[in-house]
């Protein structure tokens, strides 16, 4: 069995809204999210996630991105 990718997703948001946000992405895709956490400093939350391959990461973090009030993605793939 392959390993999983492993990839950590620096989310910006509307002010306010990070608790919304974060549990729209639990609710989603929760079986990939590891460690989902509200954060303060330049990004609001962080996820990191594990997918079984790109197509599925990339389905992912697109998908994230369309949840509203999201406003920017930084999305970080562990070696």
């Amino acid at each position: 069995m392959a390993e999983a990718i492993v990839a950590y997703v620096l989310i910006n948001v509307d002010v306010g809204k990070e608790k919304e946000v974060l549990e729209e992405i639990l609710k989603r895709y929760g079986r990939n999210v590891t460690e989902a956490r509200v954060t303060y400093g330049d990004f609001d939350l962080i996820v990191r996630l594990e997918a079984s391959n790109m197509r599925l990461l990339d389905k992912i973090v697109t998908g994230i991105r369309s949840i509203p009030g999201v406003l920017r993605t930084t999305t970080l793939i562990a070696s």
